[in-house]
């Protein structure tokens, strides 16, 4: 798989300064930063990653009455492989591995546990919220080993931003089936 803009050579040329807080110009400056950054919801001042959860959980909503199974099965698969390319972009032109701007994991790992939690009513969906966020947060265990495993610049780092989210929604899904079953 290639990835435009994601070179050590591109890397050398366009050496980035540190962005430690994305700005609006930053975000509208590259289509991957737009995605990256969540549309926005990765600005936020105050817990990022809370805000792009709920920014998925949002466009969840929105979007759950449009799909069928099979169609959230393959935007999450699209938006997965959108979202490697648009984090391994980003943390590179932002010079942050796994900047906590970067919000698009939560936004895939999230639009999956609602996908496989579904039809849960609002107590349910707030309970698949706040495990996601602790197991995102705490980073032990499967979380912990991915965010060691694949950190740095380029696909591998890229990956990685995604891959402790995905653990995180696992770890959700396996609490979430132990308390119904």
């Amino acid at each position: 798989m290639s990835f435009p803009d994601a070179s050590p050579a591109a890397d050398a040329r366009t050496a980035p300064a540190l962005v430690l807080r994305p700005t609006l110009s930053f975000l509208l400056a590259h289509p991957a930063h737009f995605i990256a950054l969540g549309a926005g919801a990765g600005l936020s001042r105050l817990a990022p990653g809370t805000a792009g959860t709920l920014w998925a959980w949002v466009a969840f909503l929105v979007l759950d009455p449009l799909l069928s199974a099979t169609g959230w099965g393959l935007l999450i698969a699209a938006a997965t492989l959108l979202g490697w390319w648009a984090c391994t972009v980003t943390a590179r032109h932002m010079g942050v591995a796994d900047s906590g701007h970067i919000v698009w994991d939560e936004v895939v790992a999230f639009w999956l546990v609602l996908w496989l939690v579904m039809p849960a009513g609002f107590m349910g969906q707030l309970v698949a919220f706040v495990l996601f966020r602790l197991f995102d947060a705490v980073k032990v265990g499967p979380m912990a080993w991915a965010d060691r495993t694949f950190k740095g610049f380029g696909p591998r780092g890229g990956f990685g931003i995604l891959l402790d989210d995905f653990a995180a929604a696992f770890c959700t899904l396996l609490v979430i089936a132990l308390w119904r079953y």
